[in-house]
């Protein structure tokens, strides 16, 4: 039989051992594996939320609202937090519509959440904001007051981040988008959440509101004129655009398209499809002609009645040129525009070269994007000099043709002509408001140069 000190012996060993090995446990958890335990258990206790920010609103000139986000609530129901499940159940059923039924046997079966998504208003929700064991998750919803008014132009957000996506929402994100805050609930063993004094809580910042240019009136009447005038001439589409050429900026854009299937389309062609101008560009030749003093008021050249073969190359080739309204006799520039003469704006042309033309038609700002902002504007289609058949494109250029330009930039190079030959950037956007109100940007003319 071992002897007492023996026996001893081999227990204090144990205990040391023991002590030794809860030592080396402790150690373990604290010094190589404490960061790992300390975020579980505070996964476990917390519950991070994010805060949502409202985005800053769109509206017209006068403060139509065009675009807003209003709040809207989702509602959950934690029964183990409930201090009056009869009083919850009343104020439920009565405020949010819900089946008293369905929520009592919720009640009944031990669930942990009830869940209601609505979403529901402020006013629905109030009665139940003090109420324990209710939670008021909130949110914002896009509302667009005036529905199909000016959409292409205001475009729309993501379904899935409600981002920008296209339009003034998508080019002014970064201006409408507020910065989320974020709060730390606690929660015990039981999953009930409570606020704490000592939570982090980071509030959301709301976004800017912009004014724009646009007129919600003009803008009707717009939209409205050009339907009538597509219905009454079959036509494939259109455009309209209002600017003010004073100081640069857009009052209302309408555009229509037929698709492909005869269906009507909406898209903001006005600043996305380049079309041939035509006769409206004659004005931009005969600018470039009294800039390099080619012409004066009483030169004049041979209407040909109206149809003229134009020589093309040495060889004799020629290209025929006809009027629609065919005139005779001899035509200065002035009476060339009046009458929109191809023969003799041709003619006319050939005094230019074609430098002297591409620049011309350049610095009205064709060929290059016109800085509003306008998501994907085109820039048109303009060829260098060095691309032309210089007696066919030249006499083309001359009457419209073998450029594409859009209906924003051919607003904005007519507008130059209106404003003493001053070449504006075209703007949307009005005033930029911070969320208290105060005023951040205000528009104020910008010149890109003097064309003539």
């Amino acid at each position: 039989m071992a002897r007492p000190q023996t026996r001893i012996a081999v227990v204090q060993i144990a205990f040391a051992l023991m002590i030794l090995g809860i030592i080396a446990r402790a150690a373990q958890l604290q010094l190589f594996q404490g960061e790992r335990w300390t975020q579980q258990a505070q996964r476990q206790r917390t519950e991070r939320v994010v805060l949502p920010a409202r985005r800053g609103a769109l509206y017209d000139r006068e403060g139509v609202p065009l675009a807003i986000s209003q709040e809207f609530y989702h509602v959950g129901v934690a029964p183990n937090e409930l201090a009056d499940s009869r009083h919850a159940v009343r104020l439920l059923t009565r405020h949010l519509g819900v089946s008293r039924a369905a929520l009592e046997r919720d009640l009944r079966g031990r669930k942990r959440w009830i869940y209601y998504h609505g979403p529901y208003t402020a006013s629905q929700v109030q009665p139940l904001r003090k109420t324990d064991g209710i939670h008021l998750t909130g949110d914002f919803q896009r509302f667009y007051p005036s529905q199909a008014l000016a959409r292409p132009i205001i475009g729309g957000l993501s379904p899935e981040d409600a981002a920008g996506a296209a339009g003034l929402e998508l080019s002014l994100d970064s201006i409408l988008k507020g910065q989320p805050g974020e709060a730390v609930l606690l929660k015990d063993r039981a999953g009930r959440r409570y606020d704490s004094p000592a939570r982090l809580v980071r509030e959301p910042v709301a976004g800017n509101d912009v004014v724009l240019t646009l007129d919600a009136e003009l803008q009707e009447i717009a939209e409205r004129g050009l339907d009538d005038a597509l219905r009454d001439m079959n036509a494939e589409g259109g455009d309209v655009v209002f600017l003010d050429p004073t100081n640069g900026e857009l009052l209302a854009l309408a555009s229509r398209q037929r698709g492909n299937a005869g269906i009507a389309s909406v898209r903001a062609s006005a600043f996305t499809d380049p079309f041939e101008p035509g006769s409206t560009a004659k004005l931009f030749t005969a600018a470039a002609l009294l800039v390099h003093g080619r012409v004066s008021s009483r030169d004049a050249v041979f209407a040909e009645g109206g149809q003229w073969r134009m020589p093309i190359t040495s060889s004799g080739r020629t290209r025929v040129i006809t009027d629609v309204h065919k005139t005779t006799g001899n035509l200065t520039l002035s009476r060339t525009i009046q009458v929109s003469s191809n023969v003799a704006m041709a003619k006319f042309s050939s005094r230019l070269s074609p430098e002297e033309q591409y620049e011309m038609l350049r610095d009205f700002g064709f060929g290059t994007p016109t800085g509003a902002e306008f998501p994907s504007e085109s820039r048109g289609r303009l060829a260098r000099p060095d691309r032309w058949q210089p007696m066919y494109t030249r006499a083309s250029m001359a009457m419209g043709y073998e450029f594409g330009v859009t209906p924003v930039q051919l607003a904005a190079a007519y507008g130059a002509i209106a404003n003493d030959g001053l070449l504006l950037t075209p703007t949307l956007v009005r005033e930029i408001r911070g969320p208290s109100g105060q005023v951040l940007y205000r528009h104020e003319t910008e010149p890109v140069r003097r064309v003539v």
